[in-house]
């Protein structure tokens, strides 16, 4: 039996984060982790000579003011190595227009716009307005949704008047705001939004969150940004556990929950996990679960048996959705000659494809070669209903009809692949250990975005939610500040009210 104040489930960015945090502010916090590396969707893996990003292989967040700027200053560790992203990625329609290049220059995305949307100015200034309101709020560490008194506190400290006025969106859609606009039979605009909201949001143009869309929209230009990680996303995790072994933070890898109890005589949690082929048991006096909260229905069976309201919620809770990822590598000589790291473009037989392609010398491939990885979304539980043999007919399909896709896209030889594989939601739930292998949060719809989502704050005193289904919702930037929004939900919890980065 291992006695901790704070329990971490989960070695992810949300998990490593709040962990970190946590530590560097004295408390005694123990991180468990059921695979055998820390990162989850944000991790890597290796084949041969190549390194890949197991998810996400874009970063926000890592300019001067940025969440993940300000926590690396706090936890006083240096940021990983990276380099901004111009254009952030290269967004082609398949429509006979020419490509739409994302700029990072605020101008040159201005007149970029003019030139690929003529006419849409007043909905592009619509969502400036709105994201320069949500930075500013954000930047005042408000806590959404709100249970309780201090969380109120948080957000009436954290309103500014634009805020007063941008709140009349909040159960509007981007539809909406191209209604607004006049631009609701603009096709190309609403094909370009729908692939980028997809990618951010889960959901597209008709469900994603005005508020939350019009932030995602802009997240690639000055003064924010999107990075190319120099070495591989798993600097971001390398990063944060110097921080907890720093701090005296205990990591143990290899260790899958079983079941979470709350002795109420003690007072305190238990935690049961399963570490090769023993259990061992954790107490501590405050949990932050980061998994995804659709797992506490195995994790916590018998305090959700008296909670049916909330047992009820985290049933109901729309069904994030899962991805196939085609892992590659090839020559560079053998790739047509490209102008950015990230591609999207449009399939008719597949919907959209995410490209993302190595940097010379960023440790991915060997030198005069590249990794390529493309994902597309996918329904999870497709593939878990399937035989054996019609899983690897269907794996074998994707993988080849990708490939195809590829080729075209980027005049690829067929026999110039020097590697590819196929990973299926199957694949991620070994990896991840989420259920049915779903990556991402939940889709930014008004009904689950800011003031309506699912709260850090559980019923069970001392148990918490964090991560990429928790306010402010997916992607690295996403999911720190939801670890330090519940890292100071715990301190306000032992009467500690006053911090802030």
């Amino acid at each position: 039996m291992i006695k901790t104040e704070v329990l971490v489930v989960g070695a992810g960015i949300a998990g490593l984060t709040s962990a970190a945090i946590l530590s560097k502010l004295g408390f005694s916090v123990t991180l468990i982790e059921s695979h055998t590396q820390s990162g989850g969707c944000a991790g890597t893996f290796k084949r041969k000579n190549y390194v890949f990003d197991v998810g996400a292989t874009q970063v926000a967040g890592l300019e001067k003011g940025g969440i993940h700027s300000k926590i690396f200053d706090f936890l006083d560790i240096k940021i990983p190595d990276a380099t901004i992203l111009d254009p952030a990625c290269i967004v082609d329609l398949k429509d006979g227009s020419s490509p739409i290049p994302i700029w990072y220059k605020k101008n040159d995305w201005i007149a970029e716009r003019e030139i690929q949307f003529p006419g849409s100015r007043k909905f592009w200034e619509l969502c400036s307005y709105i994201h320069q309101s949500n930075w500013t709020f954000a930047n005042k560490y408000p806590v959404l949704p709100i249970n309780n008194f201090w969380d109120f506190s948080q957000l009436l400290r954290a309103l500014a008047p634009s805020n007063l006025v941008t709140g009349i969106l909040l159960k509007s859609t981007v539809f909406d705001l191209l209604r607004i606009c006049g631009l609701s039979r603009n096709e190309r605009l609403i094909n370009f939004l729908n692939l980028q909201l997809k990618l951010y949001s889960q959901e597209d143009v008709y469900n994603t969150a005005a508020l939350y869309g019009s932030t995602v929209l802009q997240m690639c230009q000055q003064p924010h940004g999107l990075w190319h990680m120099n070495k591989s996303m798993q600097s971001l995790s390398e990063g944060l556990e110097d921080s907890l072994n720093k701090t005296g933070a205990h990591i143990f890898f290899g260790q899958e929950v079983n079941s979470i109890i709350f002795d109420s005589q003690a007072k305190f949690w238990k935690v049961f996990v399963k570490s090769k082929n023993s259990y061992l048991e954790y107490q501590a006096n405050d949990i932050v679960y980061t998994p995804p909260p659709q797992s506490l229905l195995k994790h916590l069976k018998d305090l959700l048996s008296k909670e049916q309201s909330y047992k009820n919620r985290l049933t109901t809770l729309p069904a994030p959705s899962g991805a196939l990822v085609f892992y590659s590598a090839l020559k560079k000589k053998h790739i047509k000659r490209i102008s950015s790291n990230h591609y999207q473009f449009v399939s008719n037989e597949l919907g959209s494809l995410f490209v993302s392609i190595s940097k010379e010398g960023d440790g991915r491939a060997p030198k005069g070669e590249i990794t390529l990885i493309a994902s597309l979304f996918t329904k999870a539980k497709d593939w878990f209903d399937l035989e054996k043999k019609e899983y690897i007919e269907k794996k074998k399909e994707y993988l080849e009809k990708i490939s195809f896709e590829l080729e075209s896209q980027f005049n690829i030889a067929s026999d110039n692949w020097l590697h590819k594989e196929l990973a299926t939601p199957l694949g991620f739930k070994k990896w991840t250990n989420r259920p049915n292998g779903i990556v991402g949060g939940l889709g930014q719809n008004p009904d689950i975005f800011g003031l309506f989502g699912l709260s850090s704050r559980t019923p069970f005193q001392g148990l918490w939610l964090c991560g990429d289904s928790i306010y402010p919702g997916e992607g690295t930037a996403g999911v720190s500040q939801s670890a330090l929004m519940v890292s100071r939900q715990i301190l306000a919890s032992k009467g500690i009210y006053n911090f802030n980065l």
